[in-house]
């Protein structure tokens, strides 16, 4: 089976996280946590700060790793690096997304999310 390796921003304002709803693809609608691919010769660190202003115009500094997520969909095997972020510059146009919202940490049950973003979720709440 096919690995597809890539990072997510979980992105943190208060007591709010930064959820974007996938625009495209499979999984269209559903809520995830922004980031993408690990390009070769890129750092995981690099291949987010690349990614969140590919696909949303902002700048962001990273705070510290949170977790690594290995899922198997149908068709590949995930591994999503994760890392706490602040957004410190940009001004936010949706590339990728067809929404984004801000959610309180015990509200984020409500959202409908890609398979592998739930267990991202579940480890927010721990810490």
């Amino acid at each position: 089976m096919k690995t597809i390796e890539v990072v997510a921003a979980v992105i943190k304002h208060e007591n709010k996280i930064f959820a974007t709803r996938r625009g495209y693809g499979d999984f269209e609608n559903m809520w995830e946590f922004p980031g993408g691919k690990i390009e070769a010769g890129e750092t995981r660190e690099e291949a987010l700060i690349r990614e969140i202003k590919e696909e949303l115009e902002l700048d962001i500094k990273i705070s510290k790793y949170i977790t690594t997520v290995d899922y198997d969909y149908p068709n590949f095997h995930l591994t999503m690096h994760c890392f706490m972020c602040d957004v410190c510059g940009g001004e936010m146009h949706l590339n990728a997304h067809n929404a984004v919202k801000w959610v309180m940490i015990e509200e984020l049950d409500n959202l409908r999310w890609v398979p592998a973003d739930i267990l991202v979720v579940k480890k927010i709440k721990e810490m």
